[in-house]
């Protein structure tokens, strides 16, 4: 089985050799690693020419944002599975591939997730919110909950049938996804439950307010057009079950 992992930037070379290392230090070697840059004007290109015989195919040219970018790398990969890894994020374990691959021929599924970590971004050893998985479960979906998308792996044939990432979303591009894949279509999903990604704290779509209130307006139209009843209440509901990933980490900071 060969796996694509799609990789965006867009001047991001102070993190980028972190991420490309920890796929090159994978135990499992039958990975494609796909990078789609937006015409960085910083270090970036050159970093990426550095890690050539890694770099299964790369490009670099303007784009209409990330998730335009994730389609133009879906379209080049000719892996089996197809993931995501941020350019300043880290997959969390050398057998972390390894693990998803086992789950997909093992649970013969459709598409695998797992958990996430938010770390502090000059301290990666500093945990700042756990993002928590649970056992897939369709009506899930009712109360506002989605799987961590930078853990979400999917079948690439699952993909030409279904489409690719509805770019008028913005923000809510990975949510319209998922909910089209595991609400709307019903496709087969296996929770893993290990730690697949370390994430650099931070996103755009959080900034501020006005930014939180645009982009839960942004899951709203998603919700309805995959068909999600009381997509309003839904809508104000998801942000509200992200909470308890940050409690553990408050309590251990509050303690110490």
């Amino acid at each position: 089985m060969k796996i694509t992992i799609i990789t965006v930037t867009f001047n991001a070379e102070k993190y980028l050799s972190t991420c490309i290392d920890s796929v090159i230090k994978q135990d499992y070697h039958n990975i494609e690693h796909i990078i789609v840059d937006g015409g960085s004007t910083d270090g970036t290109v050159a970093i990426i020419q550095s890690y050539n015989e890694h770099i299964s195919r790369w490009v670099s040219e303007k784009d209409k944002g990330m998730y335009d970018a994730l389609n133009k790398g879906i379209k080049m990969a000719t892996g089996d599975v197809i993931g995501l890894l941020n350019s300043d994020d880290m997959l969390y374990a050398t057998n972390t591939i390894s693990e998803i691959v086992k789950s997909f021929t093992e649970q013969k599924v459709d598409s695998v997730y797992g958990d996430l970590v938010y770390v502090d971004p000059n301290e990666t050893n500093r945990i700042l919110r756990y993002w928590k998985g649970k056992i897939y479960k369709r009506l899930r979906f009712l109360w506002g909950w989605m799987p961590a998308h930078p853990t979400f792996y999917i079948r690439k044939e699952i993909i030409d049938q279904l489409g690719l990432y509805e770019t008028h979303y913005y923000s809510a591009c990975d949510y319209e996804f998922m909910a089209r894949y595991l609400y709307r279509f019903r496709i087969s999903s296996y929770y893993l439950p290990k730690l697949i990604v370390m994430m650099r704290n931070g996103g755009q779509s959080n900034e501020s307010i006005y930014k939180r209130l645009r982009a839960n307006r942004r899951d709203y139209l998603a919700m309805k057009h995959n068909n999600i009843p009381a997509p309003l209440l839904v809508s104000f509901m998801k942000p509200l079950r992200k909470l308890p990933q940050f409690y553990s980490q408050l309590v251990q900071r509050t303690l110490s």
